[in-house]
């Protein structure tokens, strides 16, 4: 049986408020295209299906008409849901997708054995699939007044294991004797990550170690971090990434599918994803820019995205006007400026002194001033990071 990794679609997503669903359209294109000639069976899909949520109405129909487009190619498709995700939104049409073989599990159900995904194949169960969404603290039970911050973060990391723990238990007894694929999404120890992905269960902190995934599971196919990686566990475990760079910070990330096929084994074969569109970081003083911007050439078949930041050593606003008149004017075909800054080594402003660094406000995340503010009072550490805890499930409400 062949199965193909993906996750973390963010299918709505904007880049500084410039719309990717080109992009999105010409992967799945792709995508379809992987799945026809590699006879494909199952595709996985962990978690961040769409960016926002309550997406807009073209995001929506852009999930649809992926999903059809799949179907039709005969595979079978299981989603689970990401912290970007509303659970509920995910949910509602799972009764009518599931006519098109598209399994989705938008929440982690009342009943473990309802996460258990029986694959057929010529008319046998060949192997279940435990698709676990992303575990929000009512899944885990952690949130209790009367526990210290590092007594919570233990208790978020015991009932993750837990839960995956109850799977295979609940997938052995059910199924017994039959091979079991794990899905998660989740922050696991050790990975690398970008500027787009959001904190997770208390800032990421409770990373989950990948060596406490229960060794029942053959291969565990992750989502969340945007950067395509292998994670240290006694068995195959693997981020599949995002296949869009979803921040500059992915600028030059091997964007991939991974593909199992269980006649070989459980190691998959990487795929890469064909480049859709550049993102492009230039980066001098004014002289510099100028001439990095006039050399550019266009080999892209989607406008090329740049920021583009003036790195001047001492203060001047004249040198500030020029610079924002020449973005203005900029009209080159084939490359759009999404982000302009301007930086002078010399000085600080208010904000940079606030927070210790050269910052403007967009580059900065909630967490950032929060974290900043509690530097400023006069607070113990325990008490801080309780503060930081609450704040934490304070903005992941929000986000959800």
């Amino acid at each position: 049986m062949k199965i193909l990794h993906t996750a973390d679609w963010h299918i709505g997503k904007k880049l500084h408020k410039h719309s990717l669903y080109p992009d999105f359209a010409i992967f799945i294109d792709w995508f379809c295209q992987l799945v026809d000639n590699e006879n494909i069976d199952v595709v996985v899909i962990s978690g961040d299906i769409f960016d926002l949520a309550n997406p807009s109405a073209e995001a929506r129909q852009q999930y649809f008409d992926a999903l059809v487009s799949l179907h039709k190619l005969g595979c079978t498709i299981i989603v689970t849901g990401g912290n970007h995700d509303s659970p509920s939104m995910l949910n509602a049409p799972k009764e009518l997708l599931k006519s098109l073989n598209v399994h989705v599990i938008g929440a982690l159900p009342e009943k473990m054995e309802d996460c258990l995904i029986p694959l057929y194949k010529n008319g046998e169960i060949k192997y279940i699939v435990a698709a676990i969404p992303y575990l929000r603290d009512s899944n885990l039970h952690t949130a209790t007044q009367s526990s210290s911050y590092e007594e919570r973060l233990e208790a978020m990391r015991t009932g993750i294991a837990n839960i995956y723990k109850q799977a295979a238990e609940t997938a052995a007894a059910k199924y017994p004797e039959i091979p079991c694929i794990a899905m998660g999404h989740l922050f696991a120890a050790g990975v690398t990550t970008s500027e787009s992905e959001r904190d997770i269960q208390i800032g990421n902190n409770a990373m989950f170690n990948a060596f406490n995934f229960d060794s029942y599971f053959s291969y565990v196919a992750l989502g969340h971090i945007h950067k395509p990686q292998k994670v240290s566990s006694n068995i195959p475990t693997y981020y599949s990434g995002s296949p869009l760079a979803l921040s500059f910070s992915e600028r030059t990330d091997n964007k991939r599918v991974l593909l199992i096929d269980t006649e070989v084994g459980w190691d998959p074969k990487s795929i890469s994803i064909p480049s859709i569109r550049k993102l492009l970081l230039i980066q001098g003083n004014m002289e510099e820019i100028e001439e990095k911007l006039e050399a550019l050439e266009n080999h892209s078949d989607l406008p090329s995205l740049l920021e583009v930041e003036l790195v001047e050593e001492q203060h001047s606003p004249q040198k500030t006007l020029r610079f924002q008149a020449y973005i203005e004017a900029f009209d080159k075909e084939g490359f759009i400026i999404v982000k302009d800054r301007v930086r002078f080594t010399d000085t600080l402003d208010t904000l940079s002194e606030v927070m210790g660094t050269q910052h403007t406000l967009e580059d900065l995340t909630p967490k950032d001033v929060f974290t900043s503010l509690l530097d400023q009072q006069d607070m113990d550490e325990e008490s801080k990071n309780m503060m930081l805890a609450s704040f934490h499930e304070i903005l992941e409400s929000l986000e959800s």
